[in-house]
């Protein structure tokens, strides 16, 4: 894949966003009544039901697998197996957060504890955290905390500042993008830990219990079920292909996409969630493999929407918007991948040009 060279076509949304109207209140009332007309707000708890008991029947598949072929080289096949059912297990988590599943917070979270904490090692209270403040102000450089310079950044101020070790980082960044999500798995489970200092009393002593949980458990089911080599190889290959997953369906739904100027005027919440957001064309299959969060834009507006709703909403969400004026980003797995690529490129221009 090619990036250098490539000419970024003008994003229509940077032309609109600036257009704020006089009531940009008003822009969502509209649309929001009509969802709630057609009752896409109201849960599925069956669907859940069975989805978590699908993902949970997979699981128990795959360490009976593990118990029964675990002395042979031929483990390590179901080691990729595991990172995509991990990643289901972490989009149940993900929805648990945003009360998809229940009405209920107590229901939704120990859900989420499960998923997360016991079955991830992936901290719920600090997932939550992190990705409402994203939720609440998507691409906002000072208020979103997937925008905030990290290993990589998204803003040519960002680079400007990036010397040494981290400066070579961002020059090739596109390129290490794919490469560092194999590292992502282990990095949720390091911010995890890190997060119990900032939590108190019982949060913190039943997210750290499970976190300690999860650990000792992971480890027992591979040494126990396999040789010691065949461990080591089988957890690098699983959490490297887990992390890839996770990176595979988060990568493609806010970067290169518009970024709200903080001096600029303050745009409402259908404008702040649209134009910030992309979503990615395809079947129920790419519904399942990136969790729904390929209707990114629909699930933004409506964040507790159950998953197999999403779609359901997507045609009156597109109605709405081209009424308005307001540009809908919907383009293919692939050129996703592409503009997202291309933008962090971009940004390490400068970086690049000192050389």
């Amino acid at each position: 894949m090619s990036l250098a060279g490539e000419t970024a076509p003008p994003h229509p949304e940077k032309a609109t966003a600036s257009q704020s109207p006089p009531d940009p209140g008003s822009e969502f009332t509209p649309l929001l009544r009509a969802v709630k007309g057609q009752q896409l707000l109201e849960r599925r708890p069956g669907w859940y039901a069975r989805t978590i008991v699908t993902n949970a029947l997979g699981l128990a598949a795959v360490v009976t697998g593990m118990a029964l072929i675990g002395a042979s080289w031929w483990v390590l096949a179901l080691a990729p197996v595991l990172a995509v059912l991990s990643a289901r297990t972490a989009f149940i988590g993900h929805d648990a957060g945003h009360a998809q599943i229940s009405g209920n917070r107590a229901t939704n979270r120990r859900i989420g504890l499960i998923h997360g904490n016991l079955l991830l090692g992936m901290s719920y209270a600090w997932w939550n955290d992190k990705h409402n403040r994203h939720h609440a102000n998507p691409n906002h450089i000072d208020k979103d905390p997937d925008v905030a310079a990290d290993v990589l950044v998204f803003t040519s101020e960002q680079a400007a500042a990036r010397t040494g070790f981290r400066g070579r980082l961002t020059r090739h960044q596109a390129w290490l993008f794919f490469p560092l999500t194999l590292l992502e798995g282990l990095a949720l489970k390091v911010s995890g830990f890190q997060d119990l200092r900032r939590q108190t009393g019982r949060e913190r002593l039943v997210e750290g219990a499970l976190l300690v949980a999860h650990i000792a458990g992971y480890v027992t089911l591979l040494l126990t079920t396999m040789p010691l080599a065949h461990a080591l190889v089988f957890a690098a290959l699983h959490q490297a292909l887990f992390g890839l997953h996770l990176g595979m369906a988060f990568a493609p739904n806010h970067k290169g996409m518009d970024m709200p100027d903080p001096d600029g005027e303050k745009w409402g919440h259908l404008r702040r969630q649209v134009l910030t957001s992309r979503n990615i064309r395809g079947t129920v299959l790419t519904d399942w493999f990136l969790g729904g969060l390929n209707h990114q834009i629909e699930h933004h507006l409506f964040p507790s929407m159950p998953r197999p709703h999403l779609r359901l909403a997507q045609s009156m969400v597109k109605a709405h918007c081209r009424d308005l004026g307001i540009p809908y980003a919907e383009t293919g797995l692939i050129d996703s991948y592409r503009q997202a690529l291309r933008h962090m490129h971009e940004v390490g221009e400068p970086l690049r040009a000192d050389i």
